[in-house]
């Protein structure tokens, strides 16, 4: 129920409204320098913390569960194909190689992988997200089946992966964007142009936020993107691992801004029901 203006002035009293209103404005600023305090604390323990903690996440019963579970369907598939129609080896595949969010999009998920890369025409090679392609071109399913898969290093790494993500996972649910600085770090250095970072949804994140750069930006041609990224970054820089990690601390500050200036937009709201803005 909203609150009228007549009832805040009784909450905040008829002179004392605008001073309590505004020591509000300052509590909320203090939080979100806190806050911004705090992600970056946290990202740092997260680095550093990074080989524990991901082994505590692979010894949990069920990220255990999951990596049996994929095992057998390994094991099991007659082809790649039959393996991409099991949804507990899709659950790790998909998860691992950061495309969890299209665990519910089968049919493309599956023609995807099967794709081959030397076909420019291969879906793979024509959907925006590059990740697609990248874990196509990994196990080459298309040429090699499951040769690859089964291969027991790439299964090792494949599995240490998975409970990665799973890791990342926890993190995000303290430190909203957490997963994406720690991402944007493991990869920054690998970083050749902008067209790299917008193939990328969560290096598209990390950059376009941190630059300040509107969502908007995703309805303009890809060399407007381009332009707009290069104008604001010097994608050489990087490479620098220093530069890089300056870099993600900065997007997780300006994650806490924009959590920050949603509270601020509920004041704003309150103060003007309360008739003390005009």
């Amino acid at each position: 129920m909203a609150i009228a203006g007549t009832q805040l002035i009784g909450l905040f009293g008829a002179t004392g409204g605008g001073d309590l209103l505004r020591a509000a404005y300052g509590l909320a600023a203090q939080t979100a320098s806190a806050n911004a305090g705090n992600a970056v604390a946290a990202l740092r323990q997260a680095e550093r913390d990074k080989s524990r903690d991901i082994a505590r996440t692979a010894a949990q019963p069920e990220v255990k569960r999951d990596i049996a579970a994929f095992r057998v369907a390994v094991a099991r598939a007659g082809s790649a194909e039959a393996l991409l129609r099991d949804p507990a080896a899709m659950k790790v595949l998909l998860t691992a190689n950061g495309l969890a969010s299209h665990l519910a999009h089968t049919a493309l998920a599956r023609k995807a992988l099967l794709s081959d890369i030397n076909n420019a025409a291969s879906l793979a090679n024509k959907l925006p997200d590059t990740r697609w392609k990248a874990t196509a071109q990994t196990y080459d399913f298309a040429h090699q089946g499951l040769v690859v898969l089964r291969d027991p290093k790439v299964m090792v790494t494949l599995e240490g992966a998975y409970a990665e993500v799973r890791w990342r996972e926890t993190l995000d649910a303290t430190t909203p964007g957490l997963s994406d600085a720690l991402t944007f770090r493991a990869q920054a250095g690998k970083i050749g142009s902008a067209l790299e970072i917008l193939g990328d949804p969560i290096l598209r994140r990390v950059v376009t936020t941190t630059l300040g750069l509107p969502q908007q930006i995703a309805f303009q041609t890809i060399e407007a993107q381009e332009k707009a990224i290069t104008a604001r970054l010097d994608v050489s820089r990087l490479g620098d691992s220093k530069f890089a990690e300056s870099f993600a601390q900065r997007f997780l500050i300006a994650r806490s801004q924009d959590q920050a200036a949603a509270s601020d937009d509920a004041l704003t709201l309150a103060r003007r029901s309360a008739g003390l803005l005009v």
